[in-house]
């Protein structure tokens, strides 16, 4: 699954466009790797976001086409 896509579905960005932007800008690391919004996600990637002077890191457990709200915080977990 694409980055910016993943991004939106497990809802760690909002929108799909600032999920693109932020991947764009540098943002965000897949592996300790910039990433672009094209890169695949698998299972087990580590993800690093930053905000702003914030930094948030995740470890992908799961890649999901679509997913209900509440069950959004299953496919990551934080480190």
């Amino acid at each position: 699954m694409r980055l910016d896509k993943y991004l939106k579905v497990s809802r760690l960005i909002k929108r799909r466009t600032v999920a693109n932007e932020a991947c764009d800008g540098g943002r965000v690391m897949i592996n300790d790797r910039v990433a672009r919004a094209s890169a695949e996600v698998k299972q087990g990637d580590v993800i690093t976001i930053s905000f702003g002077n914030k930094e948030v890191k995740v470890e992908v457990l799961d890649v999901q086409e679509t997913v209900k709200k509440d069950e959004a915080k299953e496919l990551f977990r934080y480190l």
